[in-house]
C-alpha cells in the first residue's frame, strides 16, 4: 500500500491510497499528518484507519503528477516543524565515490577519514538486537522550507560550485505526544548536494548538504524491502544523458535502518511532539562519481518499482540573494 498527498480538482488537499493497482481518495481526511494522528490516538495502524474510513472516487495519480498537483508525502502546516536530515556512508558501494574525492588529500598508504568511517559501519553498523551500533555520518539539510514537491525545480544557489543528484530512500516520521518517533513509511528522495564543494575538503560536507531536496511522490507503508533496486537517470531534452542502477535496502547497506534511526532520534531535540522528520538513508550511486556534470534544465529521475511513480525534478540556478546584515 502507498499513500500520496495531492491538490484535488477543487484546489483542496486530499489523501490518496494506492493498492492493488488502483488509486483512490481516502474519505474524511486530507493530510498524512491528520491520518497519522488519528492512527496514534486510536492505537491502530494506518491500514486499519483507511479501511474504517473507506475510499472514494478513483484518482489518476500519474496525471496529477504531470500537472504538478502531487505534494510531498508528509509535511507540516509550519515548515519550521519539519527536520530534513540524513546519514552518509551507509551503503556498501557508497564509500567508493566519496573516497575518490578524498584520496588526493591522503597518502596512498593511509585510509581517508571517509574510508575509516565506512569501515566502522561495516564492522558495527548492524548490531545484535538490544545492542547499540556504531553511529553513522550525519548531515542536516534544513527545515521543511527546503523540500521541493515532486516535479518541482531543485534550485542550485548562485554561490554553488555544482548541483548533483543523490538518489536515496527516505524515512518519514511523526513524533507522538510521548516524545517517541513513529515511522509512517518510506519514500524515494533526491538529497541534491554540491559535490564539487565537498571535494575541496571533506569538512565542507555540512555546507554541501545545505541545498533543497525532494521526496515522493508516494509513501510506501510497511517494511522496506531488504534488497531494493532502482534506476537513477538524468534527462537532457529528449535524451538520457546519464543512467545507472542503484541498490538499497539493508542487504546492500553497511548499517541497519534501526541503527540509523536510533542514532538520529537519540537526541532529545529531535523528539518534540508533533514534529515531522524526513530522514535520508544515504546513496550509493552518483553521476558525479562518473565524472558527469549536470546542466541547467536537466531532469533528475529516480524510480524503484515498490514506490510506484518516479521522482522527477528539474535543475535550475538561483540568482544572488541580497543579504544585508543589520545590527542594533
Amino acid at each position: 500500500m502507498r499513500l500520496s498527498q495531492i491538490v484535488d480538482d477543487n484546489d483542496k488537499r486530499a489523501l490518496v491510497v494506492t493498492a492493488r493497482g488502483e488509486s483512490r481518495l481516502v474519505k474524511g481526511v486530507r493530510t498524512m499528518r491528520d491520518l497519522a494522528a488519528e492512527a496514534l490516538a486510536e492505537g491502530q495502524p494506518l491500514r486499519k484507519i483507511i479501511a474504517d474510513r473507506g475510499v472514494g472516487k478513483p484518482v489518476d495519480l500519474a496525471a496529477a503528477l504531470k500537472q504538478k498537483r502531487v505534494l510531498i508525502p508528509l509535511d507540516h502546516d509550519d515548515p519550521a516543524h519539519v527536520h530534513v536530515t540524513g546519514a552518509g556512508l551507509t551503503h556498501l558501494g557508497s564509500a567508493e565515490g566519496r573516497d575518490q574525492m578524498h584520496r588526493a588529500l591522503a597518502s596512498a598508504t593511509q585510509l581517508t577519514d571517509s574510508m575509516k568511517l565506512f569501515k566502522l559501519g561495516l564492522e558495527g553498523g548492524k548490531p545484535a538486537p538490544g545492542q547499540v551500533g556504531v553511529q553513522p555520518e550525519w548531515f542536516y539539510k534544513g527545515d521543511g522550507s527546503t523540500l521541493v514537491a515532486p516535479g518541482g525545480d531543485l534550485v542550485s544557489p548562485s554561490f554553488a560550485l555544482d548541483g548533483g543528484e543523490e538518489p536515496e530512500i527516505v524515512g518519514l516520521y511523526l513524533i507522538d505526544d510521548d516524545r517517541q518517533p513513529v515511522r509512517l513509511g518510506f519514500a524515494l528522495g533526491n538529497a541534491f548536494s554540491d559535490h564539487v564543494m565537498e571535494r575541496q575538503n571533506y569538512l565542507y560536507l555540512a555546507h554541501s548538504k545545505l541545498r533543497p531536496a525532494s521526496v515522493g511522490p508516494e509513501m510506501l507503508v510497511g517494511d522496506l524491502p531488504a534488497d531494493l533496486r532502482g534506476i537513477s537517470r538524468i534527462r537532457r531534452g529528449k535524451e538520457i544523458a546519464w543512467e545507472k542502477p542503484f541498490a538499497s535496502g539493508e542487504s546492500n547497506m553497511s548499517h541497519a535502518i534501526a541503527n540509523l534511526e536510533a542514532h538520529h532520534f537519540k537526541y532529545a531535540q529531535f523528539r518534540q511532539p508533533g514534529d515531522v522528520h524526513v530522514h535520508f538513508f544515504g546513496a550509493a550511486t552518483l553521476s558525479f562519481a562518473d565524472g558527469f556534470k549536470a546542466e541547467k534544465g536537466d531532469v533528475f529521475e529516480i524510480e524503484s518499482e515498490p514506490f510506484g511513480l518516479p521522482l522527477r525534478n528539474r535543475l535550475t540556478f538561483g540568482k544572488p540573494d541580497k543579504v544585508k546584515l543589520r545590527a542594533r
